[in-house]
């Protein structure tokens, strides 16, 4: 049983540790709003959207003032559109993203998630209606995110979702080049994506969800810098212990803000999801935690079997404070939204290599990455398909969020604002990729995917 004297040991981690509920979000399923006529359908997305998250907004902002804890964001993840368009006889899709955009406005949520596509194994014809519209619908809309999963371990890599996705990117960027292709940072590529994720922009409502639920994603990267910081000189144990315990005491947290959510609102909770993710404000950074562990600059050697403790101790610790930890839980990485990872990648230590190979043992990969703009959409590709052999092998989500800046070189830095940062465009390897991508196929599941 939680109750509010939980509280009384993290408050002073709220006001100068930089803790936060970083979000409420309100998974909604659209098969009911299915229709063979594309306007019915888009009419009945706006209807249940704006009915069952229309006092999302408030009740986390009264839940926020009453308890003392910030949260950041309020959204909404609905049904993957695909599933729910592919009844309809539209030839595009940029309609419903239009709906969903509208309908999230309308209740007033930060981001909505779920313009995406299920294409591990294969294409339907919504499938590939929806991955055609991907630009022009981030390109068009202001809160509406996106993500395809192009692979798991049980079905391998789709690898002509994977090409196909590649020049969606390069298309997001150019439609976006206004924004330094700000569209990209709205689509996320997986490989083993989850149904209850409630962080953007890979959040989607999955088909094996209820019809509506609550998940709350917690932070806190400050917190835990500031507890390894009276342990310094300790062995490794030492450490893994500090990061359990404090872990526990954020996700205890999170799960007193989901309870009371899920009562308010008449909604059942789903998951806690205990990853901590960063913000550009100095203090909460993954980087720093890994640093004050002993390494001077973030990307140099040791850095991977750092965060490789990081995201083990965060999961054991959280996995007992909450009674349904989910989503993607573990320590995220993305550039442009950890203050330390900008130093990092604008001074040399941290480079695109090192942070493919950091993704081996952290919760999703490679996030918010700036590249050049004039790299291939085959060179996107390739990114995107060894970030997806990682996920599949080792059977955990791996994602790629990039932004090719339109414009843009190595050494330029991209100002995005807010949660996203700012993005120092970091290299690529110039060697081409171009017919290994065009092979096309798929490539086949390993063989410990066998497990019935």
């Amino acid at each position: 049983m939680i109750n509010k004297n939980e509280l009384a040991e993290t408050m002073h981690m709220i006001d100068s540790e930089h803790l936060d509920i970083r979000t409420i979000t309100m998974g909604i399923s659209l098969l009911d709003c299915a229709d063979s006529d594309a306007d019915k359908a888009t009419q009945k997305i706006y209807d249940k959207i704006c009915k069952k998250a229309e006092n999302l907004v408030s009740t986390g902002e009264s839940i926020e003032k009453e308890l003392g804890i910030p949260i950041i964001n309020k959204r909404i993840s609905v049904t993957p559109v695909s599933l729910v368009a592919g009844a309809s006889d539209a030839k595009s899709y940029v309609e419903y993203a239009k709906a969903l955009d509208r309908a999230g406005k309308q209740v007033g949520v930060n981001f909505l998630g779920g313009f995406s596509a299920l294409v591990h194994k294969g294409f339907t014809k919504g499938d590939k209606i929806l991955i055609d519209s991907i630009p022009e619908a981030l390109a068009c809309t202001d809160i509406v995110c996106s993500s395809v999963n192009v692979g798991n371990t049980k079905a391998g890599i789709n690898m002509d979702a994977v090409k196909l996705m590649g020049e969606t990117v390069k298309k997001a960027a150019d439609l976006t080049a206004n924004t330094n292709g700000f569209g990209c940072a709205k689509l996320v590529i997986f490989c083993n994506s989850v149904e209850d994720n409630p962080f953007m922009a890979g959040a989607f409502h999955g088909v094996g969800e209820p019809d509506c639920v609550i998940n709350v994603g917690v932070s806190g990267p400050g917190v835990v810098k500031h507890a390894l910081e009276k342990v310094k000189g300790a062995d490794f144990g030492v450490v893994s212990e500090t990061i359990k315990k404090t872990a526990f005491k954020i996700t205890r947290m999170g799960q007193l803000v989901a309870m009371e959510a899920s009562k308010r609102l008449g909604v059942p909770f789903g998951i806690v999801d205990l990853s901590l993710a960063p913000t550009p404000a100095r203090g909460d950074s993954v980087a720093y935690i890994l640093e004050e562990m002993g390494l001077e600059k973030c990307g140099t050697h040791g850095t991977t079997a750092a965060l490789a403790l990081l995201n083990d101790a965060v999961k054991k610790g959280g996995v007992f404070a909450s009674s349904y930890v989910g989503g993607l839980s573990g320590a995220f990485i993305p550039v442009s939204e950890d203050a330390g990872m900008i130093e990092a990648a604008k001074c040399g230590a941290l480079s695109l290599d090192k942070l493919e190979a950091m993704t081996c043992v952290c919760s999703v990969g490679l996030d918010m990455i700036v590249i050049p703009g004039d790299t291939s959409a085959s060179t996107i590709s390739a990114i995107i398909a060894d970030e997806a052999a990682i996920g599949m092998i080792n059977n955990k989500t791996t994602a790629v969020r990039i932004i090719p800046a339109p414009g843009k070189k190595v050494g330029d830095v991209v100002e995005f604002g807010g949660l996203l940062g700012t993005g120092p465009v970091m290299s690529v390897n110039e060697a081409s990729s171009e017919a290994f991508i065009a092979r096309g196929g798929r490539i086949p599941a390993p063989i410990h995917s066998l497990r019935n």
